[in-house]
Protein backbone atom coordinates (compact mmCIF):
# COMPACT_ATOMS: atom_id res chain seq x y z
CA UNK A 1 0.00 0.00 0.00
CA UNK A 2 0.87 3.62 -1.08
CA UNK A 3 2.12 4.82 2.82
CA UNK A 4 1.42 8.57 1.64
CA UNK A 5 -2.18 7.28 1.11
CA UNK A 6 -2.33 5.85 4.44
CA UNK A 7 -1.37 8.77 6.26
CA UNK A 8 -4.15 10.46 4.58
CA UNK A 9 -6.50 7.65 5.32
CA UNK A 10 -5.43 7.43 9.20
CA UNK A 11 -5.66 11.13 9.43
CA UNK A 12 -9.32 11.56 7.82
CA UNK A 13 -10.33 8.77 10.45
CA UNK A 14 -8.52 10.56 13.25
CA UNK A 15 -10.65 13.89 12.37
CA UNK A 16 -14.27 11.88 11.81
CA UNK A 17 -13.57 9.34 14.66
CA UNK A 18 -15.23 7.10 12.26
CA UNK A 19 -13.97 4.25 9.83
CA UNK A 20 -17.40 4.44 7.41
CA UNK A 21 -16.96 8.32 7.39
CA UNK A 22 -13.91 8.44 6.70
CA UNK A 23 -14.51 6.22 3.39
CA UNK A 24 -17.52 7.11 2.52
CA UNK A 25 -15.79 10.90 2.04
CA UNK A 26 -12.20 9.28 0.52
CA UNK A 27 -14.76 6.93 -1.57
CA UNK A 28 -13.30 3.61 -0.52
CA UNK A 29 -14.77 0.41 1.56
CA UNK A 30 -14.54 0.79 5.38
CA UNK A 31 -12.79 -2.29 5.38
CA UNK A 32 -9.71 -0.91 3.00
CA UNK A 33 -9.74 2.54 5.26
CA UNK A 34 -8.93 0.01 8.43
CA UNK A 35 -6.06 -1.84 6.23
CA UNK A 36 -4.46 1.45 5.61
CA UNK A 37 -4.68 2.20 9.18
CA UNK A 38 -3.51 -1.18 10.21
CA UNK A 39 -0.52 -1.01 7.47
CA UNK A 40 0.43 2.39 9.18
CA UNK A 41 0.56 0.41 12.59
CA UNK A 42 2.31 -2.68 11.43
CA UNK A 43 4.99 -0.16 9.89
CA UNK A 44 5.24 2.00 12.80
CA UNK A 45 5.08 -1.03 15.46
CA UNK A 46 2.75 1.01 17.73
CA UNK A 47 -1.62 0.92 17.59
CA UNK A 48 -2.80 4.43 16.46
CA UNK A 49 -6.13 4.18 17.29
CA UNK A 50 -8.49 2.39 20.06
CA UNK A 51 -11.31 0.80 18.03
CA UNK A 52 -14.57 -0.61 20.11
CA UNK A 53 -17.75 -1.12 17.82
CA UNK A 54 -19.27 2.17 18.50
CA UNK A 55 -16.19 4.58 18.47
CA UNK A 56 -12.93 5.36 17.01
CA UNK A 57 -10.09 7.32 19.91
CA UNK A 58 -6.36 8.50 19.48
CA UNK A 59 -4.03 6.08 21.08
CA UNK A 60 -1.15 8.30 23.02
CA UNK A 61 1.22 7.17 20.14
CA UNK A 62 -1.12 8.21 17.66
CA UNK A 63 -2.12 11.63 19.03
CA UNK A 64 1.65 12.57 18.45
CA UNK A 65 1.44 10.67 14.76
CA UNK A 66 -1.60 12.14 13.63
CA UNK A 67 -0.53 16.11 14.76
CA UNK A 68 3.05 15.42 13.02
CA UNK A 69 1.02 14.05 10.33
CA UNK A 70 -1.49 16.92 9.52
CA UNK A 71 1.33 19.28 9.77
CA UNK A 72 3.53 17.04 7.13
CA UNK A 73 0.51 16.22 4.79
CA UNK A 74 -0.84 20.49 4.39
CA UNK A 75 2.69 21.86 4.04
CA UNK A 76 2.46 18.99 0.95
CA UNK A 77 -0.61 20.31 -0.61
CA UNK A 78 0.43 23.42 -0.43
CA UNK A 79 4.18 22.40 -1.90
CA UNK A 80 2.62 20.89 -4.96
CA UNK A 81 0.07 23.74 -5.34
CA UNK A 82 2.70 26.51 -5.11
CA UNK A 83 4.35 24.82 -7.93
CA UNK A 84 1.67 23.92 -9.94
CA UNK A 85 1.04 27.95 -10.01
CA UNK A 86 -2.51 27.10 -8.02
CA UNK A 87 -4.05 29.89 -5.39
CA UNK A 88 -3.83 28.17 -1.99
CA UNK A 89 -6.79 27.97 -0.22
CA UNK A 90 -6.43 27.76 3.72
CA UNK A 91 -8.10 25.08 5.11
CA UNK A 92 -7.79 22.16 7.89
CA UNK A 93 -7.87 22.69 11.52
CA UNK A 94 -5.80 25.55 13.16
CA UNK A 95 -4.76 24.79 16.15
CA UNK A 96 -3.77 27.88 18.15
CA UNK A 97 -3.12 28.98 21.67
CA UNK A 98 -3.31 32.12 23.83
CA UNK A 99 -3.60 34.21 27.11
CA UNK A 100 -7.01 33.42 28.98
CA UNK A 101 -7.58 37.45 28.61
CA UNK A 102 -8.20 36.88 24.83
CA UNK A 103 -11.97 35.55 25.94
CA UNK A 104 -13.53 38.65 25.30
CA UNK A 105 -15.79 40.47 22.90
CA UNK A 106 -13.54 42.31 20.93
CA UNK A 107 -11.23 39.06 19.52
CA UNK A 108 -14.40 36.89 18.96
CA UNK A 109 -15.07 39.63 16.40
CA UNK A 110 -11.98 39.15 14.95
CA UNK A 111 -12.11 35.10 14.89
CA UNK A 112 -15.22 35.37 13.42
CA UNK A 113 -14.29 37.78 10.88
CA UNK A 114 -11.62 35.52 9.70
CA UNK A 115 -13.81 31.88 10.03
CA UNK A 116 -16.29 34.21 7.51
CA UNK A 117 -13.34 34.85 4.77
CA UNK A 118 -11.86 31.60 5.30
CA UNK A 119 -14.79 29.72 5.85
CA UNK A 120 -12.52 26.24 5.05
CA UNK A 121 -10.70 26.62 8.66
CA UNK A 122 -11.73 25.17 11.55
CA UNK A 123 -10.75 27.25 14.51
CA UNK A 124 -9.44 24.98 17.86
CA UNK A 125 -8.04 27.71 20.58
CA UNK A 126 -7.11 26.35 23.70
CA UNK A 127 -7.25 29.74 26.19
CA UNK A 128 -5.86 27.79 29.61
CA UNK A 129 -3.46 29.69 30.21
CA UNK A 130 -0.49 27.39 30.44
CA UNK A 131 2.79 27.46 28.34
CA UNK A 132 2.37 24.68 25.77
CA UNK A 133 5.27 23.31 23.77
CA UNK A 134 4.00 23.88 20.25
CA UNK A 135 5.74 21.35 18.31
CA UNK A 136 5.40 18.40 21.03
CA UNK A 137 1.67 19.18 21.04
CA UNK A 138 0.33 20.11 17.82
CA UNK A 139 -0.17 23.58 17.79
CA UNK A 140 0.23 25.40 14.67
CA UNK A 141 0.37 29.29 16.05
CA UNK A 142 0.63 30.76 20.02
CA UNK A 143 -0.18 34.11 20.60
CA UNK A 144 2.19 35.09 23.49
CA UNK A 145 2.05 38.67 25.34
CA UNK A 146 5.95 38.35 26.55
CA UNK A 147 8.74 41.06 26.32
CA UNK A 148 11.25 38.06 25.96
CA UNK A 149 9.41 35.51 22.98
CA UNK A 150 11.43 31.94 22.83
CA UNK A 151 14.54 32.32 20.26
CA UNK A 152 13.86 28.88 18.99
CA UNK A 153 10.60 29.90 17.81
CA UNK A 154 9.61 32.66 15.08
CA UNK A 155 8.05 35.44 16.72
CA UNK A 156 6.17 38.61 14.54
CA UNK A 157 5.22 41.22 16.86
CA UNK A 158 1.27 42.22 16.37
CA UNK A 159 0.59 44.43 18.44
CA UNK A 160 1.30 46.62 21.85
CA UNK A 161 -0.98 45.77 24.92
CA UNK A 162 -1.34 48.18 27.52
CA UNK A 163 -2.77 46.22 30.94
CA UNK A 164 -4.60 49.22 33.35
CA UNK A 165 -5.07 48.71 37.43
CA UNK A 166 -8.71 49.06 37.62
CA UNK A 167 -11.26 48.69 40.15
CA UNK A 168 -14.96 49.75 41.07
CA UNK A 169 -16.33 53.04 42.19
CA UNK A 170 -17.61 51.83 45.10
CA UNK A 171 -14.39 50.06 46.18
CA UNK A 172 -12.15 53.50 45.68
CA UNK A 173 -14.98 55.21 47.70
CA UNK A 174 -14.70 52.99 50.51
CA UNK A 175 -11.17 52.46 50.42
CA UNK A 176 -9.90 55.95 48.94
CA UNK A 177 -8.44 56.48 45.96
CA UNK A 178 -4.66 56.41 45.70
CA UNK A 179 -3.74 59.70 44.05
CA UNK A 180 0.02 58.19 43.43
CA UNK A 181 2.13 54.87 43.39
CA UNK A 182 2.98 55.52 47.58
CA UNK A 183 -0.92 55.33 48.04
CA UNK A 184 -1.78 52.47 46.61
CA UNK A 185 0.28 50.79 49.64
CA UNK A 186 -1.98 48.41 51.96
CA UNK A 187 -4.84 48.22 49.08
CA UNK A 188 -6.73 44.72 48.05
CA UNK A 189 -5.36 43.16 44.98
CA UNK A 190 -6.56 40.87 43.33
CA UNK A 191 -3.03 39.40 41.83
CA UNK A 192 -2.30 37.41 38.61
CA UNK A 193 -0.40 34.54 40.53
CA UNK A 194 1.54 33.84 37.62
CA UNK A 195 3.59 36.63 37.97
CA UNK A 196 4.59 36.50 41.29
CA UNK A 197 3.02 35.46 44.46
CA UNK A 198 4.32 37.48 46.71
CA UNK A 199 2.34 41.19 48.35
CA UNK A 200 4.96 43.10 46.76
CA UNK A 201 4.98 44.25 43.26
CA UNK A 202 7.78 46.62 41.95
CA UNK A 203 6.26 49.58 39.10
CA UNK A 204 8.00 51.90 37.48
CA UNK A 205 6.90 55.05 38.41
CA UNK A 206 7.59 58.83 36.80
CA UNK A 207 10.41 59.21 39.57
CA UNK A 208 11.96 55.40 39.36
CA UNK A 209 11.37 52.42 40.40
CA UNK A 210 8.70 51.79 43.47
CA UNK A 211 8.06 48.78 45.27
CA UNK A 212 4.43 48.79 46.59
CA UNK A 213 3.51 46.51 49.24
CA UNK A 214 -0.39 45.13 49.05
CA UNK A 215 -2.73 43.12 50.80
CA UNK A 216 -3.63 40.26 48.23
CA UNK A 217 -7.01 39.18 48.76
CA UNK A 218 -7.17 36.65 45.77
CA UNK A 219 -4.37 34.88 43.72
CA UNK A 220 -5.14 32.92 40.55
CA UNK A 221 -3.61 32.55 37.12
CA UNK A 222 -7.04 32.58 35.44
CA UNK A 223 -7.47 36.57 34.36
CA UNK A 224 -11.40 36.48 33.75
CA UNK A 225 -12.05 34.92 37.18
CA UNK A 226 -9.35 38.49 38.31
CA UNK A 227 -11.71 40.53 36.08
CA UNK A 228 -15.18 39.22 37.78
CA UNK A 229 -13.64 39.41 40.95
CA UNK A 230 -12.98 43.26 40.25
CA UNK A 231 -16.32 43.84 39.18
CA UNK A 232 -17.74 42.55 42.41
CA UNK A 233 -15.30 45.49 44.32
CA UNK A 234 -12.70 43.05 45.73
CA UNK A 235 -10.26 44.91 45.29
CA UNK A 236 -7.69 46.37 42.74
CA UNK A 237 -6.59 44.27 39.85
CA UNK A 238 -4.39 45.34 36.99
CA UNK A 239 -5.79 43.82 33.17
CA UNK A 240 -5.08 44.24 29.98
CA UNK A 241 -7.10 46.88 27.92
CA UNK A 242 -8.81 44.46 25.93
CA UNK A 243 -10.46 42.49 28.58
CA UNK A 244 -12.14 45.92 30.37
CA UNK A 245 -12.65 48.40 28.01
CA UNK A 246 -16.46 48.07 28.15
CA UNK A 247 -16.10 48.14 31.63
CA UNK A 248 -14.52 51.53 31.64
CA UNK A 249 -16.39 52.60 28.82
CA UNK A 250 -19.63 51.46 30.64
CA UNK A 251 -18.49 53.02 34.65
CA UNK A 252 -18.37 49.69 35.95
CA UNK A 253 -15.01 50.03 36.70
CA UNK A 254 -12.50 53.09 36.96
CA UNK A 255 -8.75 52.92 35.91
CA UNK A 256 -6.47 53.80 38.79
CA UNK A 257 -3.55 56.16 38.03
CA UNK A 258 -4.57 56.59 34.82
CA UNK A 259 -1.62 58.96 34.07
CA UNK A 260 0.83 56.25 35.37
CA UNK A 261 1.61 53.69 32.91
CA UNK A 262 1.54 49.99 35.21
CA UNK A 263 2.87 47.57 32.57
CA UNK A 264 2.61 47.39 29.11
CA UNK A 265 3.45 44.06 27.00
CA UNK A 266 4.27 43.40 22.86
CA UNK A 267 1.44 40.88 21.90
CA UNK A 268 3.84 38.21 19.89
CA UNK A 269 2.17 35.21 16.73
CA UNK A 270 4.57 32.71 17.71
CA UNK A 271 5.24 29.37 15.31
CA UNK A 272 7.60 26.41 15.22
CA UNK A 273 10.46 27.17 12.75
CA UNK A 274 9.32 25.62 9.32
CA UNK A 275 10.21 25.96 5.86
CA UNK A 276 6.61 26.02 4.40
CA UNK A 277 4.42 27.68 6.58
CA UNK A 278 0.91 26.96 5.96
CA UNK A 279 -1.46 29.11 4.33
CA UNK A 280 -4.18 28.68 7.60
CA UNK A 281 -1.48 29.97 9.45
CA UNK A 282 0.11 32.76 6.97
CA UNK A 283 -3.81 34.30 6.72
CA UNK A 284 -4.73 34.33 10.15
CA UNK A 285 -1.32 36.11 11.26
CA UNK A 286 -1.55 38.71 8.64
CA UNK A 287 -5.53 39.44 9.09
CA UNK A 288 -4.87 39.67 13.24
CA UNK A 289 -1.83 41.97 12.25
CA UNK A 290 -3.72 44.23 10.20
CA UNK A 291 -6.89 44.18 11.92
CA UNK A 292 -7.18 47.91 13.69
CA UNK A 293 -9.44 46.27 16.14
CA UNK A 294 -6.61 45.16 17.76
CA UNK A 295 -5.03 48.47 18.62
Amino acid sequence: MDTLVSMKVFCLVAELKSFAAAAERLGISPAMASKHVMQLEKRLGSRLLNRTSRRVSLSESGALYFEQTRQMLESLDEVEAAVSNVTVVPRGTLRLTAPVWMANPKFSKVLADYQARYPQVRLNIDLSGRLVNLVEEGFDLALRATGTPDEALIARPITRVPFYMVATPAYLDRAKRPKNLAELSGHSLLHYALHSPGESITIQGESGTQTIKFNPVLLSGNETLLHLAALEGMGLAVLPKWLISEDLAAGRLEQVLPEQSIFESQLFAVYPTRKYLSAKVRTFIDFIAADKRLR
